[in-house]
């Protein structure tokens, strides 16, 4: 049995509503013709997952990679009951999330994307609350805290308050947290945001420990280097759907040949296109308007003839970036975009 399997998960959220013009109808507040709710008219729907498949297998590290509005998030939610989803199904260990939230909830621990705990209890409080909404007795939940504690490394701040700690012991403590009922599927969203590179390094040092003691986890990020350096398999996603699902090694193969050059140019791009796929060492070039995209089998050897060309035809250059083949090259030769 797979760990999680999602199957045709779909998600619509209403758009919010337009500010609703005062004019001759009537005073402010007072609904409109009908069907045009009290205080504004709708504007459409906002379509968060477009029926997402996907199967996740016991003990896999799992990255979901996509840039901010993809729909990592909203999984998330709907895997975690948070969220109900508008059709599809859902299933963890079997249990669905929909009709059976309450065994699904016993089944999983979550770190949020941002620290939550109970500001009003210290540290080792906070994961004896947390235990008691499992039903876990203090005293078989006090020795497994300060053993998740010690193994995180900040059993030295069991009695301080959360306010008094770093953001990154504040996550270490999320993960604490997520793991005090012993879950069998660990849910962290984007969980290294705002942290700094040496914090960043040290949790997924935890992680990988976590990984190896045979827990499931399902990550949302959209660092490349840490799903990369971390997920056995990742789903790259993006406007709500799939589009790529594989190992990390599998998904680079498939990134276009060459290094990927990035020129922005003072105006449209497209004028420049033909002349530039004709030099030495381009594999191919495509445009998005001021924005000249340059596939290359040379590296960057390519740049300067690159920009004589567009110097010739009366364009000035803005900006360049030079990316090696990778998951970005991959994602961005499939989505039109980078993952900032």
């Amino acid at each position: 049995m797979a760990a999680i399997e999602t199957r045709g998960l779909r998600k619509v959220y209403p758009a919010p509503l337009a500010p609703k013009k005062r004019g001759r109808g009537g005073p402010p507040g007072v609904g409109g013709p009908s069907g045009t709710p009290p205080g504004g008219a709708p504007r459409g729907e906002i379509v968060a997952l477009k029926g997402l498949d996907l199967e996740i297998r016991a003990g896999e590290f799992f990255g979901l990679l996509g840039p901010n509005g993809a729909g990592k998030t909203t999984t998330i939610g709907i895997l975690t009951t948070r969220v109900r989803a508008t059709s599809g199904t859902a299933l963890i260990g079997g249990a669905d999330v929909t009709n059976q939230a309450v065994q699904v909830r016993q089944r999983i621990g979550v770190v949020p994307q941002r620290p939550n705990p109970d500001r009003s209890l210290n540290v080792i409080e906070n994961l004896l609350f947390h235990a008691a909404y499992f039903g876990i007795p203090a005293a078989v939940s006090l020795p497994k805290a300060t053993a998740l504690l010690e193994q995180l490394g900040i059993a030295d701040r069991a009695n301080s308050k959360v306010d008094e700690m770093s953001g990154g012991q504040q996550q270490r403590l999320m993960i604490a947290r997520a793991l005090i009922h012993e879950p069998q599927v660990i849910f962290l969203d984007e969980p290294t945001v705002g942290l700094d590179p040496q914090t960043r390094l040290s949790l997924w040092e935890i992680l990988r420990t976590l990984h190896g003691e045979g827990r499931t986890i399902v990550m949302t990020t959209h660092y490349m280097e840490e799903a990369d350096k971390l997920c056995d398999r990742i789903a790259i996603v993006d406007r709500g759907e799939l589009l790529e699902l594989d190992t990390p090694e599998a998904l680079k193969r498939r990134a276009p040949g060459g290094t990927l050059v990035e020129i922005t140019l003072a105006s449209d791009a497209n004028g420049v296109v033909e002349s530039v796929t004709g030099i030495e060492g381009v594999l191919r070039a495509e445009s998005k308007g001021p924005l000249l995209r340059v596939y290359s089998e040379r590296g960057g050897a390519v740049i300067s003839p690159v920009i004589q060309t567009a110097e010739d035809r009366g364009v000035s250059v803005t900006n360049i970036s030079l990316t090696e083949p990778s998951l970005e090259t991959l994602f961005v030769a499939r989505t039109g975009r980078k993952l900032d």
